[in-house]
């Protein structure tokens, strides 16, 4: 794993290692894109993802305004679906 300037990206990474393959599938390694850095998790229900990346976002040092994109595998382009802000209630 490479070091991140930022921690909080390493922090997540850390996380969601701990959680593969056991509750979820993480793929890939965590990208820029903009103003965003994603993670992408799958491989579990709606509720288990949602339930994951509320998780994320109170993690110490990740910034606000943290928010998933509910998709699928059959969405015509990157980043389509629905957005969730999180942490969810």
């Amino acid at each position: 794993m490479q070091d991140h300037p930022i921690v909080w990206i390493e922090k997540v990474e850390d996380f969601l290692a701990e959680l593969h393959g056991e509750e979820l599938e993480v793929f890939d390694d965590g990208e820029q894109d903009g103003d965003v850095y994603i993670f992408f998790i799958a491989a579990a229900d709606e509720r288990t993802l949602l339930r994951t990346a509320s998780r994320v976002a109170d993690l110490d040092g990740v910034p606000p305004g943290a928010f998933a994109m509910v998709t699928d595998d059959a969405a015509e382009e990157f980043g389509m679906g629905r957005r969730v802000d999180l942490p969810t209630a």
